[in-house]
């Protein structure tokens, strides 16, 4: 009987999760209540100019409901304790201007933030940018309209409701022994490498679609798909579902379209691929990638 070399995980923290907000569904589901919140002293606002949080120092800046135009498209995050917490799609000069505040790419902000934070901006950009991309019926075409403080539209043609999309992505390493597989795509950085991932497929589950993946991108077979963690990636809709699998062999076979290279790393290459002293870079924390690669490491 083999070892299964998945048994002694730890996972690492992962990026953009651990909101401190309650969703609470009770809320979205009553207009009443939803609308009611707004003019509650306690309400604020995370306002995202073109998908860009606006910060204050090392922290979200929330702003009071008069600080966000009454026509900017505004989405319930959820509850802060009792106080509520919505987002604004909204320009941010006065906010800027008149109590410091600075426009920040979500990604960049998510990497500095406090993981609540961060979570908080993942969630924030994602509903606001869903909201931006489908005013319009996917059925009929009709125009669409808000409903259930942010968290649907219904179609005002033929009443069709939409949901917020989220897009599957596998994410994972091939084990063999000591080694782990690691990749680069055309458009990385100088010498930085990841895990390989795609995205899943109609009509296919994780494990396949690991599978399929690292034969496509490597042409390594694989079996033991072992789920570890995942992670919402706000750019634009993705979940990203982190896995490992025990490879059948070392052999690497690229597809050039999807990978400039691959190679077999130990975990000494790995960990000084993090400490930043390797001969190729590693993701950043902030990204499901790194979390792997560390939980790989032990």
């Amino acid at each position: 009987m083999t070892s299964d070399p998945f048994a002694h995980w730890q996972v690492p923290p992962v990026g953009l999760t651990g909101s401190p907000l309650d969703r609470a569904d009770t809320v979205r589901r009553d207009p009443a209540t939803a609308i009611a919140l707004r003019s509650r002293p306690d309400a604020r606002w995370l306002v995202m100019d073109d998908l860009k949080p606006v910060l204050r120092g090392d922290a979200i800046l929330w702003a009071y409901r008069s600080d966000v135009p009454h026509d900017a498209v505004s989405v319930f995050l959820g509850l802060d304790g009792e106080a509520p917490r919505f987002a604004a799609a909204a320009p941010s000069a006065e906010l800027v201007s008149d109590f410091g505040g600075r426009v920040v790419d979500a990604r960049a902000a998510a990497a500095v933030l406090p993981p609540g934070q961060a979570a908080i901006i993942a969630h924030a950009r994602a509903l606001l940018d869903w909201h931006a991309r489908h005013g319009f019926c996917a059925r009929c075409g009709g125009k669409t309209e808000m409903k259930k403080a942010g968290y649907a539209r219904v179609c005002l043609a033929c009443a069709t409701e939409h949901f917020p999309r989220v897009d599957p992505v596998v994410i994972m390493l091939a084990v063999k022994g000591d080694h782990a597989l690691v990749g680069r795509q055309p458009g990385f950085p100088k010498r930085f490498y990841s895990a390989l991932a795609g995205f899943v497929e109609p009509g296919e589950s994780l494990e396949e679609a690991v599978a399929r993946e690292l034969f496509e991108e490597a042409g390594i077979r694989v079996s033991n798909v072992r789920y570890l963690a995942s992670q919402p990636w706000p750019f634009p809709s993705s979940l990203m579902v982190a896995a490992f699998a025990e490879a059948e062999g070392y052999e690497i076979t690229l597809d050039t379209d999807e990978l400039e290279e691959a190679r077999w790393v130990t975990k000494d290459d790995v960990r000084a691929a993090l400490e930043g002293t390797g001969e190729w870079l590693a993701p950043p924390p902030l990204a499901i990638a790194h979390t792997l690669l560390k939980a790989w490491m032990g």
